[in-house]
This record gives C-alpha cells, structure tokens and sequence, in this order.
C-alpha cells in the first residue's frame, strides 16, 4: 500500500542514509553484552560481541564481481548492482553525466523493450526497484520474490551488456527532459537547494568532481550527446568495473550457474582511468550569502575532513553525534531547546572516497540572529575541541550508531547495498567487524583531537541563506523532443544472443503468507496486537489512538498534533532532555504524532532496550507534564513550522486542496499544524482536557513486531500499561462530518517565477471499509500507482513534463480521498492536465486488457511479502488496519481479496470512485504562466493567495 518512490538521484551529502552510501558503521557499546544469535536461516550474525555478514565473492572470467549473502528470513531476493562510477569519474563540462546514464538505462535494452522493464518487475511483485547515484557510484536495484532469481538476473545482465544498443536520440532526449525537471523538482523548487548548491561550489574550486551537484546543471544536462554517453559506456559501464550482489532466499550453487550463464558472455572493457585528485585546502574562512524563496533563514558551517575509512572520520563520526545527531545532543539542547534560536539542527560528517565534508545545518527561529547563532555553534566546537566528550555521550553515539546498522541489515534490500558499500569503498565487502573496532577502540580524547585538527574556523566555508529573490543561472531552453531517431544511431557492445530474447519462466512460488498477528485485551480495555519476528534483536512498537485531527474542536484546529507534540517533552518524573538521554543511550527513536485520524507514539530499538523503551513509551503517554516552558517551545516551534509550509509548493497544494475537498469548518479541512491564532492560543489545559478526552486505554492499541516471544511481551506490558485508568470523562466518539458535495474546480496559488507546478487533483473518494477496496486498488495501480502507470508513463517517460507523477487513495475509517500528485515544468502546466484528463477518460471507458490486470494486480498482489520485511513495516501495518476498523484477520486475507480483482471490476470501480466531475485542481506556481494554459485547456482559475484565501478569478468556463 505503499506509494511508489520515483527514481532519483541520491547525493551522498545531502540524503546519505538513503542509500547507505555513507560511512554505515556500528560498535556495540563497551561492555555491552552480545546481541542474540541471528536465527540460522539469516546472514547476520553475532559472535563473541563481532557483528558479522555472512558472504561469499568470486569474480567471473570477465571481470564481473559477484557477491552471494544468503538469507532465508523471506522469500525475496535483493539484486544490487553497483556500477563504480559517478560524478569522479565524469569529464569537464559534463556535470550531472553519471546520473543522466543512471536514467537511461530504464530505458530499455536489446532484448527487453523500451518501457517493459518496469513492467517486468511489476508483474513479478518486485519492491524496491530504484536506482541512485552518488559522487563515487551508481546503483541499480530491485528486490523480487525468491522464485524469480532467473528473471532478475536476466534484467540486470541486460541493462548492463545490452542497454547501449537501444539507447538513441529519443530516449537521450526524453530523459534529459526528465533529469532537468528533477533538478527543478529538488534544487530549484525547494526550499534551500540553491542554497546546497552553492556551499559546494565554495568548498570545491573548479575542476573537482564533487564542486558540482550530482544531478548537474541544465547546461551540461542539455549538452550531452549520443556520442558521449556511448563513450561513457565503453570505458565505465563493463562488467569489469560491476559489482553484482544477491541477498536473500536461494541456493548458492543455482546462483553461481545463473550468474555464470546470464553475466559470463558479457565483453570486459579496458581498465577505467583512475582518478586521483587531492583534498581541496581551505586556509582563509569562505563566507557568503545566498538568498531564497524561503520563509527562515538558515546557517551552514561546512569543512574539508579525511576520506571515508581514513584516520579521523570515525572520530569526527562520533563528533557529529555529539554535536547534533539528536535530542540530546550539544547543539539541539542549547539551541533549540534553551534558548530557542533555532528550528532545526542536523551535524552530519558525510565521507566520501576522495575527501569527506563535515557539515553543520542550522534552521533559524523567525527573528533570530544568524550571527548569534553561529557565535554559540562555534563556542561548542571550541569546547568539543578541548575538552572531550563525556563517557555518555561516546556511549550514546556508539548505540545509536549500532542500532541504525541493524536496522538496515534487516532488509534485505539495504543488506545487500551495505555489502556493495564496503566491497567499494573498503575493497572487502566483509568490512564490518573491522569498522565496528574504529567505534569500539575510540578514546574520548582522540574525538577531541580530531575536532581541533579539522574543525577549525580558518578552514570552513559559511553560508547564510536569508528570505529574497532566488538566483539562477540564465534559462537553458528545452528544444523540441525528437520524434524519432536517426539511421544508425544504435551499436552494439556485445554480441546479440538470441536466446535472450525470451525471459526465464518463474521457478514454483512458495506459498504467501503474510506476518501473523495476535492480540490480547487488557482489562482496563487496551487492545494489544503482537507479530513475532525473531532473527535480528530489533524491536518496535506503535500505541495508535482514536486522537487524530478529526477529533480536534473545531475552534482549536491543529490541538491533537500539538498534543503528540507534547507527550515527549517532559513527563511527571521526567524533563524533556531527560528522556532524550534516556533514548540516545538505548540508541533507540521515539516519536509522536498525529494524523489525520490517529495519533501514534512509536518506539524502535534494540531488543535489550525493549524494556526502558516500553516504560518511556508509557510514561510519556500515561503521565504528560504538560510544562508551561514547553509549550511555550512547541508554540514557536509549530509557527515556524506553519511558515516553512509556505514556502513548499507540494505541500501548499495540499493544504488548499483538503480545505477545496472538505470545506470549511470540517476538522480535516484545516493544516494539521491549525493556524497562528489556535497555536497561540494553546495552554495546559487545553492539552490536558484533549489528552483526558483522547488518551484511554479502550481507545488504544499497542502494536508490537520483533524478537519478542508472548510470553516475554506480556511480561513488559502487564506491569506498564495494565494500570493505565482513564483520567476524566471520555470526549463523545463523534463520527467525522460527511466531507461535502464537491464540484470541478480549479485553484491557482501564486508562486512568481517558480520553474515548475506542484499540482493536486484531489477529490471525496471511499472509505476502508468499501467492500470494493481491492478493486479501487488495482484500478489505481494501473491509473497512477505504479512507476508504470498510465498517467506517470505519459507524463514522465512519453512526453518528459515531470520528474514522477502519481496517484493514490487514502481510505480512512471516517474520511477518504483520492489524489494525483507531482510536480510538472510550469509551460506544459495545461497540456500534463489534458494529458491528465485522457487517461482518466480512459480508465473510465473500457476494461483493462488481459496484460494490463495481471501485471498491475501482480503488482500489488505479489509484492505483499515484500511490505512488510521490517518490523517498522509490520508495526505500521497492524497500526493503520486497527485504525481504520478492520479486524485483525483482515491483512491477511488481503491476497484473496486482491486476487480476485477483474477487469470488469476495477472498471466498475472506476467509473463509481474516479468521477471527473467531482476533481479539484490545486496548481501552485507561477500564474502569469499557467493561468493562459488553463484558459486554453476551458478551465476558470480561481485565484488564491499562499494562505489559501481568494484573491479574485480569471479565466473561461470549467469543463470536465
């Protein structure tokens, strides 16, 4: 159920646990006892205190690297190809290369058309199925059931050997479209990103390959010819420069033969170049100012540091920990918690293989002084840099450190991108025992040092971003896309094989079978649902209540979320940074938050923190203070908060569409954040009376999934939670307000000079308890659902207007609604909303083909395994199905109910839940541009003001 993530770049400084292509290294903390022995059918392992992975690597004749790490937890295999190259390896003047050939090798290949790739993928149930590229790589990955291993590796050997041959100038074309408005969708269009722009290109003089962003300029995007993509196939994309692991459920010896059979003809190509090029160095602080389409200001403080793996980088790891890794960290506490300068703090230290950046991040307060600011960030680098850090906070860093590994080698997907990880840039893809004794070896005072060598003022560059006009390079037009290609534009690196053409047959399926759960009733009233999971000592834990935003009074809209907000800042026997240290030495999350009509309060860590973690999780529910300091704290925070939601296109659109949806006055119709006037006006006692109203044990469930038996649940909740009394009369269980009769509109926020659209369609759509629901599904997968969908593949892959566009139904237990989201270049804002239009028409007019209904309910059917490969995944799931008021059986009689879809039942479906004349356009950009494109298209635009308010109307007459 899970909305697809649409391919993009992963630049290591920016989102680097994405893809774990930083430094992911763990200690177990000193003296701690050994985590349990992994269960024998799982590739990690624990002994005498060492953390291992399992694995085996042989090299076939041609060079190609392959890695097995067998685990038969689930039935899935993860395919992780890393190619080893990336922006290092580009040529001047050719940023953003290695990311555009990311791209394209989706594109299709000799032996698998253009645009079936995906397809292909989908009808097998994969996950997971991406690719992402960082300054020193490229990855490419999916995962699929364990019975496709043939089919996996027959995809990844394609692209690798055979993509070359079908890439020509339609396809370059249509992906550099693509690519450019990715890189109006996250640098242009988002907040700060102009602003990470231009700190690298402070840090890194001209020349260097990581002084650009990894997604490259519009110029150098544009520039890229055929010839220049084919050249950088030759020399980077061979299976001499590849690495190819296999993570999850299969045998050895059948891999090895497969491996051979699919990969062993492919050509090696000559030795790429290596690239040597040496530390950039800083002796003169760098300062400059950059101004943004932003609503606060924000400092960043960046250094050169040491290379991933070298002398340094796991001190300066640690340093970032203790600086600002949380909560309990230096900066947070001082900044965001005392003496409220500051909105957000994130210190970061992100390695890289020729040269690391140590960053530090600094959302500031409305009214608050950058100056300042930076006057106290450097005041506690100079006391980390002389005084070391105390026992705790190294114990701290070490379990946080540990607990978020194990957390990636849950999956098998981030397993096997781990492994390739530390094939590449430690050259042994066992490495983690030996990264784990940089951690458990470090001294306090080799953390200090560390600090003192690198951290220096006279080495850093500094950059405030202030509020004002944004900057960008002249405009680079789009040219005309091609509408086919030229004679002999395609070759061939390989030779053809004709027995290619045909794609393996599935081996015989195992049997789906979805995460069991049980529950039991406390008998105060407390539902508790539990999931056993053994193998890796991971726990986690969600307590979902009936306390959402549809349950705010409808003067005081946004007080369930401020409610949530408040349950971890300080209970009655626990201060708000007491609970953060509490957390940070589990090395465990807890979070609160509340949705639209829940809220949650979620607890993940180790199995040996389950305990503590539990007893927070109840003290921060059962005994809120409710701290007048803190609320104080939380006012600001959530109105700065609610002004940094102005300045996010996405998000503005669907603040205005839920209103557009619901009307006014519906508790869903307003921010979930309420406005200035509700979060001023919030006290003790109105968070205590929501609380008193809300917070019950016969409203509640506690959802739990991990290495915990029955028997050693029920232990820790009896004593917890057992003596859980309600405390004051119960608030009435209301039902939600019928969302209103809506009619066909379109609303235009104005945003001048923004490079793209962010656009919601929005619209009333079914509740949960539809008895259509999986056919709305699988209507949905095919409409804009998929990655493959109709109206992403016309928008994206046919036509190039937008980075990923896509579809969903949010089907709640009191409130549906059904959406299309994406963002599209602000001149083809009208033509994507025709294009838009007919595929709805379509999906309404006539049945799905044979093809088409099992592909898309493959999609959703066969990937089920696949969604709940962690316990946070099962926990969610439990958690969202007690929410809406399924029962308990009801996830697992979901692959029946999906199964049975036809097309004449997703049609049916369509055409009683996807009513055009009900659809409300939200279009937030420019409207000196799109307004004349909704008045071509027939559409009377309604205009608006960044709050939602009516500005006045231009335009013709609405049509469907």
């Amino acid at each position: 159920m899970n909305a697809p993530v649409p391919r993009r770049p992963v630049p290591c400084r920016l989102v680097a646990l994405l893809a774990l292509a930083g430094a992911l290294s763990a200690a177990l903390p000193a003296g701690a006892a050994p985590a349990a022995p992994a269960a024998l059918t799982g590739a990690v392992s624990t002994e005498a205190g060492q953390l291992a992975v399992r694995q085996e690597k042989f090299t076939l004749a041609n060079g190609f690297e392959v890695i097995l790490v067998e685990d038969h937890r689930l039935p899935l295999v993860a395919f992780n190809l890393w190619v080893h190259a990336g922006p290092r390896n580009e040529a001047k003047g050719q940023t953003g290369f290695a990311h555009l050939f990311e791209h394209l090798m989706f594109a299709g290949s000799r032996h698998v058309p253009r645009g079936e790739f995906d397809k292909f993928v989908d009808a097998a149930g994969g996950t997971d199925s991406n690719g992402s590229t960082n300054f020193d790589r490229t990855n490419y990955f999916f995962t699929l059931p364990s019975n496709q291993l043939a089919l996996g590796l027959w995809l990844k050997a394609d692209m690798l050997g055979w993509m070359i041959d079908e890439v020509d100038s339609v396809a370059l074309a249509n992906q550099q479209d693509v690519v450019r408005n990715e890189r109006r969708q996250s640098f242009e269009n988002r907040p700060y990103g102009v602003v990470e722009e231009a700190l690298y290109q402070a840090l890194y003089p001209e020349g260097h390959p990581y002084r650009a962003a990894v997604i490259g300029s519009h110029a150098d995007i544009q520039s890229i010819q055929l010839k220049d993509v084919k050249d950088f196939a030759r020399t980077y994309y061979r299976p001499n420069n590849a690495t190819l692991v296999l993570a999850g459920d299969f045998d050895p010896r059948q891999a090895r033969e497969l491996v051979q059979k699919y990969f062993g003809t492919l050509k090696p190509g000559p030795k790429p170049p290596e690239v040597h090029v040496a530390m950039p160095e800083i002796t003169k602080e760098r300062r400059l100012v950059v101004t943004d389409r932003i609503e606060l200001s924000r400092l960043n403080l960046a250094w050169h540091t040491p290379a991933m793996f070298a002398a340094g980088d796991a001190e300066l790891d640690v340093a970032a920990h203790v600086l600002g890794g949380d909560k309990a960290s230096r900066l947070y506490g001082l900044l965001v918690r005392d003496k409220q300068l500051a909105q957000s703090v994130q210190v970061s230290q992100d390695s890289q293989s020729l040269s690391s950046v140590f960053g530090i991040e600094i959302v500031a307060r409305p009214g608050a002084s950058l100056d300042e600011i930076e006057r106290l960030a450097d005041a506690e680098i100079a006391r980390l840099a002389t005084t070391p850090p105390s026992a705790a906070e190294l114990a701290q860093a070490r379990a946080t450190i540990e607990t978020q590994l194990l957390q990636r080698m849950e999956k098998v997907t981030t397993l096997a991108d781990l492994v390739n990880h530390y094939n590449q840039m430690a050259g042994d893809p066992g490495f983690v025992g030996q990264d784990l004794a940089r951690y458990r070896t470090m001294a306090p005072a080799a953390v200090s040092a560390t600090v003192a060598r690198w951290l220096q003022k006279d080495r850093r560059v500094a950059v405030q971003a202030l509020p004002g006009e944004q900057v960008l390079p002249p405009e680079v037009p789009t040219p005309p896309m091609p509408t086919k290609a030229a004679r002999n534009e395609r070759e061939s690196l390989n030779a053809a094989e004709p027995w290619r053409n045909k794609p393996p047959a599935a081996a015989k399926s195992k049997p789906l079978v979805l995460p069991a759960a049980q529950s039991f009733t406390l008998a105060n009233g407390l539902t508790v649902i539990h999931s056993p999971k053994p193998g890796l000592p991971l726990v986690s834990a969600s307590l979902v209540l009936r306390a959402g935003q549809g349950a705010n009074p409808a003067e005081r809209p946004g007080l369930a979320g401020f409610t949530a907000a408040m349950l971890p800042e300080g209970t009655a026997t626990r201060s708000a940074q007491q609970i953060a240290e509490s957390l940070a030495a589990l090395g465990a999350t807890l979070t609160a938050q509340a949705g639209s009509e829940e809220a949650r309060v979620e607890f993940s860590g180790l199995k040996a923190s389950a305990s503590e973690g539990l007893a927070l999780l109840a003290d921060v529910v059962l005994n809120p203070a409710f701290a007048a300091p803190e609320i104080e704290r939380q006012q600001a925070q959530r109105l700065a908060a609610l002004a940094q939601a102005r300045e996010q296109p996405a998000l503005l659109a669907n603040v205005v569409g839920n209103r557009a949806v619901y009307g006014v006055g519906h508790p869903l119709a307003a921010n979930a954040l309420g406005t200035e006037a509700s979060i001023r006006a919030v006290d003790a006692a109105a968070l205590r009376s929501f609380w008193q109203g809300h917070y019950r044990p016969e409203r509640a469930a506690l959802v739990v999934a991990g290495d915990l038996s029955e028997t050693e649940l029920r232990a820790l909740v009896e004593p917890l939670f057992g003596a859980w009394k309600p405390s004051g009369e119960a608030a009435p269980a209301t039902p939600l307000p019928a969302a209103r009769p809506v009619a066909a509109r379109t609303l235009v926020v104005d945003k001048p000079g923004a490079p793209q659209t962010a656009l919601a369609v929005v619209a009333p759509g079914p509740f949960a308890a539809a008895p259509d629901w999986a056919a709305v599904e699988v209507m949905n997968a095919a409409l804009g659902g998929l990655f493959t969908s109709r109206i992403n593949s016309q928008l994206r892959e046919v036509k190039g207007y937008t980075y990923g566009i896509f579809s969903g139904y949010a089907m709640g237990r009191e409130r549906g609604q059904f959406g299309i989201r994406g963002s599209v270049r602000t001149d083809v804002t009208g033509a994507a909303l025709a294009d838009m239009w007919k595929e709805i028409a379509g999906m309404r007019a006539k049945p799905m083909g044979a093809a088409e209904l099992t592909r898309v309910r493959n999609a959703r059917l066969l990937s089920l395994p696949g969604s709940f490969d962690t316990n946070q995944a099962v926990v969610g799931a439990y958690a969202a199905n007690w929410a809406v008021g399924r029962p308990l059986g009801a996830i697992a009689a979901e692959p029946g109910q999906l199964a049975a879809v036809t097309a004449a039942a997703a049609l049916k479906a369509a055409r009683d839940h996807l009513d055009p004349a009900q659809l409300i356009v939200v279009a937030v950009g420019d409207k000196a541009k799109i307004v004349p494109q909704l008045q071509a298209i027939g559409r009377k635009a309604e205009l608006l003001n960044a709050d939602g308010q009516a500005e006045g109307q231009a335009g013709g007459q609405p049509r469907p």
